[in-house]
């Protein structure tokens, strides 16, 4: 800019210091005047030639500013108007003239009086093409600032397209843009026209990506509220339409009680975002559409759940244990196993309920002892009967595509237990069924899995809830029906059957109060002796468990109650001479040991879903042509083991002094009494070879001895099941010496002491001890003559 032809000038005015706001040349503007100083100066001006020099402060929330809290470059400006308003303050309008430099601060009161320094370039001097060139980019960024903007009238840029001067052209687009403090004092320090072009060129380039980013935020922001605007509308609308319809506002305030419940309810994450979904879906859908129905029972079910609540054990062991005995004679095993999990639980608060499976015929006290385990440990009881259920959607519930859909029985059974860690009892587990509608036993095995069912996810509510708190107990009368996957994930504890006096205590601590109380007897009104409890037992009921002794029982007291309201008597008495008198005759008789010893006629034991029994299997030998007949309803299995034994017979026939050709010369008839009932299983195997031994060389088998296992080709005796139920059995029938197979040596910790007293158990490998212990000799049969 060399052809510039510059000059400078002084003069003294006063100045008046501005908070926030800058004055370039060109710029007409009003603000207003509070300060002592700054009136001072302003009368002072206008007694002179009405200009004043303005500059800005460096921080506005100066009040009394020095000379450090101002700039020194400002602009000389022309007073145009004075304006006195209430309050001592006075407003100023004025119209900027040109830059300045202070070059000497005269004196500070009453009011600032500086010496300026005015530099000026000749306008006149021809502008050249680079000038031209930055001139015209600046009219460019600014028309772009207009149009971005929308803070600048559009009519400015024809008063800024005829403009000329460079310095003016600066001063006036600088006016009309928002610019920090730092960047308008930029402007107003550079005097030279083209340094000013290009600082104001780069400033008006970043407003300008300030500006774009502003237009972006302002149009995603105006979306946004368009959206919430448009979706006011038209709940208004909708709530509109409600009222003509006559259905009020009753969906709006069910939306906002379901929202309420659900806040309040401490439900994991995920579950309350479904939640909140479906609420959400309630206000769109139509009150009269009928998936307004299924939504408000899906959120019904949600909010009822027990997400959060659960009850606190109660870990106090000798307290479960007091409980514990007091409902429940014996059943020790399960008893222990509850105690042991109590004292885990007061060790770790991570245990997981523990999968019990109890195991045991009919009536032994495997559900009573479910109730008995959640009242020890205080927990909530729900049971589940699974005896028959042939549909999976019993266990995980229906979807919601199908009318009238519910969850799952298991999770309506933790609704109503109102708790998450419930003692959760599944009743008969071994009578599930499958069919075309799925398999049960299949859907169990993630509720049965301690590692899968905190996650369990029922069809119907599709979100998971968890049961790894829940203590689940299984009952079951035998673990062959139960599929081996299923079976894995429970701990199995076997109930066998009571004994005589087990029933006799049961009857004595339990049964006869229950049953007095409950038909409206008291405790004196009934005399019912030991000796009629047992000949109630032995005589009137034939069973493993008590629930038809307590049947009977019943029976005994109504007819009691009859006899004392009818005779008007106190008290009533039954023994072993009246009993049948109230029960009618005997339905039972147990078989008892013969008193002689026969050829062909061995005892057995036999397990059934009862108890154990005693049999005697005959033996007849006829002349014929080796046919084997086999009667009593006897199993495959059973008519096998009495061919393996018929083969040890012939492949020992010399041993045993038996005629070689016995098996073409002689028919064999085995049978085993009462007919009617099907009998099957290999633990007669060594009985039934024992019985045709017994025949076929007419040696005598001992009466007094009973036996049960199962025998092999060579003669070896295998281990058998349900050993405690066959002892109990011989016992009660008079029996003096068991043979067992050696393995179920084990077995023995099961019997009662008081019956292991009484009998003498031989433990046997092979058939030559069992044929030495069950059949008499001829020195023993003489000393028995």
């Amino acid at each position: 800019m060399d052809n510039q032809d510059k000059k400078n000038k002084t003069k003294i005015m006063p100045l008046i210091p501005l908070r926030g706001i800058s004055i370039f040349p060109y710029m007409v503007i009003h603000f207003d005047v509070g300060r002592d100083k700054s009136i001072n100066a302003l009368e002072k001006a206008m007694v002179n030639d009405s200009l004043i020099f303005l500059t800005s402060q460096k921080e506005a929330k100066v009040d009394i500013p020095t000379p450090k809290d101002f700039y020194h470059v400002g602009s000389v400006c022309k007073i145009k108007q004075m304006l006195k308003l209430p309050g001592n303050t006075v407003r100023v309008l004025v119209e900027g003239i040109n830059r300045a430099k202070i070059t000497e601060i005269l004196k500070e009161e009453p009011y600032y009086e500086v010496e300026l320094e005015e530099p000026t370039y000749n306008s006149e001097v021809e502008k050249d093409k680079e000038t031209e060139a930055m001139m015209r980019m600046l009219v460019d960024k600014f028309e772009e600032y207009v149009s971005l903007g929308n803070k600048v009238s559009p009519d400015i840029l024809i008063t800024v397209n005829e403009i000329e001067e460079p310095g003016r052209l600066a001063d006036i687009i600088s006016s009309y843009i928002h610019l920090k403090s730092s960047n308008k004092q930029k402007l107003l320090e550079a005097f030279d026209p083209y340094k000013r072009l290009e600082i104001l060129h780069v400033i008006l380039q970043e407003e300008l990506e300030v500006l774009e980013i502003e237009k972006q935020i302002t149009q995603r922001v105006k979306k946004q509220i368009n959206k919430v605007q448009k979706e006011y509308y038209l709940k208004e609308q909708l709530k509109a339409i409600q009222r003509e319809l006559g259905e009020d506002d009753i969906v709006g305030q069910e939306v906002e009680e379901y929202q309420n419940k659900i806040d309040k309810i401490n439900m994991p994450k995920e579950v309350k975002e479904k939640a909140m979904k479906e609420v959400e879906r309630l206000l769109k859908v139509s009150p009269s559409s009928a998936e307004t129905g299924v939504i408000r029972t899906y959120l019904d079910w949600i909010v009822e759940l027990p997400w959060g609540k659960e009850t606190k054990d109660r870990v106090d062991i000798k307290k479960s244990r007091q409980i514990l005995e007091a409902d429940h004679y014996g059943l020790e095993d399960v008893k222990e196993r509850i105690l042991e999990y109590l004292a885990i639980r007061k060790l770790s608060k991570s245990m997981k309920g523990p999968i019990l499976c109890l195991v045991g015929p009919p009536g032994v006290g495997k559900t009573s002892i479910a109730k008995s385990i959640a009242k020890a440990i205080n927990r909530k009881f729900t049971r589940m009967s699974l005896g028959g259920v042939r549909d999976e959607a019993e266990i995980r519930g229906h979807r919601r595509t199908y009318v009238g859909a519910i969850p799952g029985r298991i999770i309506s059974s933790i609704k109503k237990s109102k708790s998450k860690n419930p003692v959760f009892l599944f009743d008969e587990i071994d009578k599930l069924s499958s069919s075309f509608k799925g398999d049960p036993a299949s859907a169990l095995l993630e509720v049965l899995d301690p590692e899968q069912n905190n996650t369990f996810t029922d069809h119907f509510l599709e979100v998971p809830f968890d049961l790894s708190k829940v203590m689940f107990i299984t009952t079951a009368n035998t673990l062959n029906t139960i599929p081996r996957p299923l079976l894995d994930r429970m701990e199995v504890i076997r109930i066998s059957g009571y004994t005589e006096e087990e029933k006799l205590e049961i009857a004595t601590r339990y049964l006869v109060p229950k049953q007095v109380k409950e038909h409206g007897l008291k405790e004196g009104n009934l005399n019912i002796s030991q000796n009629t409890i047992r000949a109630i037992i032995n005589n009137y009921t034939k069973e493993s468990g008590v629930r038809n002794l307590e049947r009977n029982i019943a029976n005994v007291c109504r007819k009691a109650a009859k006899r004392m309201v009818e005779e008007n008597l106190k008290s009533v008495k039954v023994n072993s001479g009246n009993l049948n008198k109230y029960l009618g005759i005997p339905k039972f008789t147990y078989e008892t040991v013969r008193e002689e010893h026969q050829i062909g006629i061995v005892t057995g034991l036999a397990w059934t879903a009862v108890g154990g029994e005693t049999l005697s299997i005959e033996v007849t030998p006829m002349k014929g042509t080796g046919k084997l007949q086999l009667t009593g309803q006897l199993g495959d299995v059973m008519k096998e083991s009495a061919k393996a034994g018929i083969s040890f017979i012939r492949s020992r026939s010399d041993e045993l002094n038996i005629d070689p050709e016995f098996y073409k010369n002689k028919d064999l008839h085995i049978h085993i009494p009462e007919g009617a009932i099907p009998k099957d299983g290999p633990s007669a195997g060594i009985t039934m070879a024992t019985a045709v031994i017994s025949a076929l060389t007419n040696k005598l088998a001992d009466s007094k001895v009973a036996m049960t296992g199962e025998i092999t080709l060579r003669g070896r005796v295998l281990p058998v099941g349900g050993i405690k139920e066959k002892v109990l059995a011989a016992n009660r029938a008079g029996i003096k010496k068991v043979l067992l197979p050696r393995d179920n040596k084990k077995d023995m910790e099961d019997i009662p002491d008081k019956v292991r007293r009484k009998l003498k158990f031989v433990f046997v490998k092979n058939m030559d001890e069992v044929l030495e212990h069950s059949l008499i000799k001829e020195d023993e049969k003489n000393e028995d003559n």
